[in-house]
């Protein structure tokens, strides 16, 4: 069945003035998914407007009142979760399990912002002065531009726009225009708890219209999750304005496999870090360095789980790998792995036909959808394009090395600095992680990818710009500081 795209502004569903906008299943194309008109720059300003209006009430409605909206919304998320999830598996390409689980993870961010009306909301410092003690306070931004990529079509939204409302702010959210329908399901959510009108407003359309949002001169900040290329532009535009931005962008996350490592953990959780929602996500491992010494052995234990992994139709609980988001992706992603071959990489594990395709005289759904198949290159240069290039995609490229201190420059090796993963059983090596890899998050035997709603998320390097995401951090970015000198009537003084 395909849904009607609408836009959500000023509390009323509304349909848009601008171009057609069709949604697709990846793994069919042919599957219309949702359809309708993508938004303009009348909504842009009506949406905006509409935030500013709410703005003020909101700020002032009690914290826990807030607080009551964002639970209730969780609640409907936890009720839909399955049909939500399936939903978001035919639009984006996950499985059915993993679009549950988001979902559910949606739900779970929801409840933590939802309960910030508990946690602490200032300071009180000591004063110099008799008969007076300084404050600290928080007031929110303002009205806020949430922008949101595709890959994660109703958490990452979730983490951005829950602790925006729970501090008090006003939102106008443009999510990827090639997941409309979890956008709207999130907005639904958010509309059955109660929120008032012109709190949240939904905008569907093209990148473009990311430029109109920072631009608008009623925008008093901008959170951003995407492309290196397009957070950079908008950066420079919202410092221009004077307006603050927080972002999170590139990853080429890397996965450091020591010789003393448990080898079978070590290929499980590379797999799963590497190919899980088909490599699709910032924090996903794309590099992999693994000792010289066990590189062997740990490329058999891997090339036996990829002979296990199921690719095909994301709904079908039997798969685990799904397609990616549409086919400008795929062929962006094969482009990538045809580069890096001609460039010296060799294909050691997955791979399909050896350029990351199928076999067209295998299944032919396969290869009718947007399919890429699991790869893992090998390359002995950080020239190559496998090496420094992020393809966004089931791709996995390997470099040898002589003991820990080469490994770990080795993941170094990047511009980017968001995530990384070490597999190792001494604890002075684990150690010596923590404090060598620059990085923002680090797993210590455990995949690369992983975030949880009550600690910082982002990268160092050129990964993050502007205060983490998540966990208090997020009170960083969305609200400022008042400092007040509160002093009352000191006889004598």
């Amino acid at each position: 069945m395909t849904v009607g795209l609408q836009h959500y502004i000023a509390g009323e569903w509304v349909e848009g003035d601008g171009g057609l906008l069709t949604s697709a299943n990846p793994a069919r194309p042919a599957e219309v998914v949702a359809s309708g008109r993508q938004a303009g720059a009348a909504e842009v300003d009506r949406a905006v407007a509409a935030a500013r209006r709410a703005a003020r009430d909101w700020a002032r409605t009690p914290a826990h009142e807030r607080g009551t909206v964002l639970l209730a919304a969780a609640a409907q998320l936890e009720s839909n979760a399955m049909a939500w999830g399936l939903e978001l598996a035919r639009e984006e390409g996950k499985t059915a399990a993993e679009g549950t689980g988001e979902v559910r993870r949606a739900a779970q961010i929801l409840r933590y912002y939802g309960n910030e009306g508990d946690r602490t909301a200032g300071e009180i410092f000591s004063s110099p002065r008799r008969g007076e003690k300084i404050l600290v306070t928080r007031k929110p931004l303002g009205v806020v531009g949430v922008i949101t990529p595709f890959n994660f079509p109703i958490a990452i939204p979730a983490w951005k726009i829950a602790p925006a409302l729970a501090y008090g702010n006003t939102v106008v959210w443009k999510p990827a225009s090639t997941v409309p329908l979890l956008a709207m399901r999130l907005a639904e959510a958010l509309d059955a708890a109660g929120l008032p009108a012109g709190v949240l407003n939904l905008l569907i359309g093209p990148g473009s219209m990311g430029n109109e949002l920072v631009g608008h001169p009623e925008l008093d900040g901008l959170t951003f999750t995407g492309s290196t290329g397009v957070g950079r532009r908008l950066a420079g535009q919202a410092a221009s304005l004077g307006v603050p931005m927080q972002a999170e962008m590139g990853g080429k996350n890397a996965a450091v496999v020591l010789a003393d490592a448990d080898l079978e953990l070590a290929a499980e959780q590379v797999m799963f870090g590497a190919f899980r929602s088909t490599g699709q996500k910032c924090t996903a491992t794309s590099r992999l360095i693994v000792d010289h010494t066990v590189a062997d052995e740990f490329l058999d234990r891997l090339r036996a789980r990829l002979d296990a992994w199921t690719v095909g139709d994301p709904t079908d609980p039997a798969v685990h790998m799904g397609p990616v988001v549409n086919e400008a992706a795929r062929k962006s992603i094969l482009a990538g792995i045809g580069t890096s071959v001609q460039q010296g990489a060799r294909v050691v594990a997955g791979g399909g036909t050896g350029d990351g395709s199928f076999d067209a005289a295998g299944d032919d759904a396969l290869t009718a959808g947007a399919f890429v198949a699991p790869t893992v290159l090998e390359v002995s240069d950080g020239a190559n394009a496998g090496w420094r290039e992020e393809f966004f995609g089931p791709v996995l490229t390997l470099r040898r090395a002589a003991g820990a201190e080469e490994a770990f420059g080795l993941a170094n090796d990047s511009e980017f600095g968001l995530s990384a993963a070490v597999f190792t059983q001494d604890i002075t090596r684990a150690l010596d992680a923590v404090d060598d890899l620059d990085v923002g998050i680090l797993h210590i035997n455990s995949e690369s990818a992983g975030a949880d709603p009550h600690v910082p998320f982002g990268g160092a390097k050129k990964s993050g710009y502007g205060p983490k995401e998540q966990g208090g951090a997020a009170k960083e970015f969305f609200t400022h500081t008042t400092t007040v000198y509160l002093r009352g009537d000191t006889p004598g003084a």
